[in-house]
């Protein structure tokens, strides 16, 4: 079992910035695979960014340009910069790590942006 936690959320101003971080149980260096997503309410969860191990990097077309994945093998974190953000983008953030196959998810975090 994985357990994801994330941190960092809170209210912003548009066009302001906001760091995400998401820490692993498991050495992130392991994994099939990292991201974030999003769910605004009424929505469903939508990909903002996954990072395949040893591959590509995605980012959702809203978010390119402003939006920058990180990781941290020796903390076993997955950061999240989010800068420029619109009213849009807000919503509770997971964090997303594939091991094995196998999905996990933290609990979310919530990101608001308002003026």
């Amino acid at each position: 079992q994985v357990q994801l936690v994330e941190s960092g959320g809170g209210v912003v101003q548009p066009g302001g910035s906001l760091r995400l971080s998401c820490a692993a149980s498991r050495s992130i260096f392991s994994s099939d695979g990292v991201g974030w997503y999003r769910q605004a309410p009424g929505n469903q969860r939508e990909v903002v960014v996954f990072a395949i191990s040893g591959g590509n990097t995605n980012y959702a077309d809203s978010v390119k340009g402003r939006f920058t994945i990180s990781k941290d093998n020796a903390k076993n974190t997955v950061d999240l910069q989010m800068n420029s953000l619109k009213p849009e983008d807000t919503g509770v953030y997971y964090c997303n790590a594939i091991y094995d196959y196998r999905n996990y998810w933290g609990q979310g975090t919530q990101v608001t942006v308002s003026s």
